[in-house]
């Protein structure tokens, strides 16, 4: 998040970035010009959010990634030409705010080739009834296992999402270890 007008000149008002760190990867369903790899800080990749419609139900929830407080992420940042962003904006909200169990945010987000962008992107909110907060590896498997729902399985949406952090060279040891537990409930 901008927190003061020195820092929000160092953001070109003539772009606008998504950053992605989950399913965008691997589907941002949305026309962009430039891709590129991306990292923020102050919040991490988490599997915190209860999946209730896309990959899971309410009676039997999925389970998801979201951007938890803390630590850092790295995944990938989407540029859309001006013409498109608020096609961009209305299809982000339909896609990823059905239920409002994120908050829409803009960040810095470092890019590979060493430019700083002023990225918007969606980070977990702690007081809605599908955070799901910390829990053991266990119980998470036991959910991505289970979800499934409009979508598809939770299990595929770990497991491409696994298969495409590590197609970037990022290797996230936690949701492997989930995904290998997951995937031996099945």
């Amino acid at each position: 998040m901008v927190k003061n007008k020195k820092a929000a000149k160092k953001f070109s008002d003539d772009e606008f970035w998504v950053f992605g760190y989950g399913s965008l990867i691997w589907n941002p369903g949305f026309h962009f010009v430039e891709k590129m790899q991306a990292k923020i800080f102050g919040y991490h990749r988490c599997l915190c959010v209860a999946s209730t419609s896309y990959r899971g139900t309410r009676e039997n929830p999925g389970l998801v990634l979201g951007l938890d407080r803390g630590g850092s992420t790295t995944g990938i940042a989407f540029r859309v030409a001006k013409k498109h962003v608020n096609d961009v904006l209305a299809y982000l909200e339909d896609r990823e705010q059905i239920t409002k169990i994120y908050c829409p945010y803009f960040t810095k987000a470092h890019l590979i080739d060493g430019r700083t962008v002023r990225a918007y992107t969606f980070v977990a909110r702690h007081d809605h009834e599908q955070y799901a907060g910390p829990m053991s590896m266990e119980k998470c498997a036991k959910m991505v296992a289970s979800g499934v729902g409009e979508k598809g399985s939770s299990l595929e949406y770990l497991a491409n999402t696994v298969e495409h952090l590590d197609q970037m060279g990022i290797k996230d040891s936690d949701l492997h270890k989930v995904l290998k537990l997951a995937q031996n409930i099945k």
